[in-house]
């Protein structure tokens, strides 16, 4: 048993880790603020927000969260300055390494949202090449991982491929619905977040899964990203679990 199933201290013992949500969002924000405070570079914030997201993935795989979805790079994250975008890069296919290497004796499965076809064609590569991987790995816990995601890209490129089977048969224009044009985007087949968490105070979705989100519930924090811990997310779920959650009913 990991050590953080045990109850830990504080506002921690509120969990009830017998009805976990079953998909955690979580915008990794903070990196570059958390640099700066220290003196450092923006580059070593973004290494060490990898570091808590990869310490944050193993946790809900070891409580029992089947699904976590990370905003790892937005469509707009393009306009940073190079060198940041590319140690973010840099970051993302090291971790992609190390997951073909462990993905299938840890137990993880990955998925990606977002317009991968712009990417390098190397990390392009290792990006498809995890997804193929994870069909070998039962099911059990998925991280997705957005990377060059936008939520309205991803709904005008839903659009766009419903729109082309409409045009060669394959759909009718007359048919759709909620659950036809969900068939078509990124997250297809994924339930819908629960739980929706950003740190570092901002209070904004940022473009971050705005047709999943519709009913979840979310939670903001002042903590940056590189010093979220499972103890900050123990308190984000005891205070889910406190919420009474009707979807539109009484």
């Amino acid at each position: 048993m990991a050590f953080w199933k045990k109850k830990p201290a504080g506002e921690a013992r509120e969990v009830d880790f017998s009805r976990l949500p079953d998909h955690v969002a979580i915008i990794m924000d903070g990196n570059g603020r958390w640099a700066k405070k220290r003196g450092l570079p923006r580059t070593a914030g973004h290494a060490a927000g990898a570091e808590a997201f990869r310490t944050i993935a193993y946790y809900c795989r070891d409580i029992g969260i089947p699904y976590l979805t990370v905003y790892a790079f937005s469509t707009e994250n393009w306009r940073r300055p190079q060198e940041e975008v590319s140690a973010i890069m840099g970051l993302l296919k090291n971790y992609l390494l190390e997951v073909l290497e462990k993905m299938e004796r840890d137990g993880f499965r990955v998925h990606f949202f977002g317009d991968l076809s712009v990417l390098s064609p190397d990390l392009r590569d290792l990006c498809l090449r995890s997804m193929e991987r994870s069909k070998q790995v039962p099911p059990g816990h998925q991280v997705n991982i957005c990377l060059n995601y936008g939520g309205r890209d991803e709904l005008i490129r839903a659009v766009k491929a419903w729109q082309a089977d409409c045009q060669a048969g394959k759909a009718d224009p007359a048919d759709l619905t909620e659950e036809v044009l969900s068939g078509y985007l990124d997250s297809a087949g994924i339930p819908d977040p629960d739980l929706v968490i950003r740190p570092s105070g901002e209070l904004r979705l940022s473009n971050f899964l705005p047709w999943q989100s519709a009913y979840a519930e979310f939670w903001f924090s002042d903590v940056l990203w590189p010093d979220f811990t499972p103890e900050v997310l123990n308190q984000a779920i005891a205070d889910f679990q406190t919420r009474d959650r009707r979807f539109g009913g009484v």
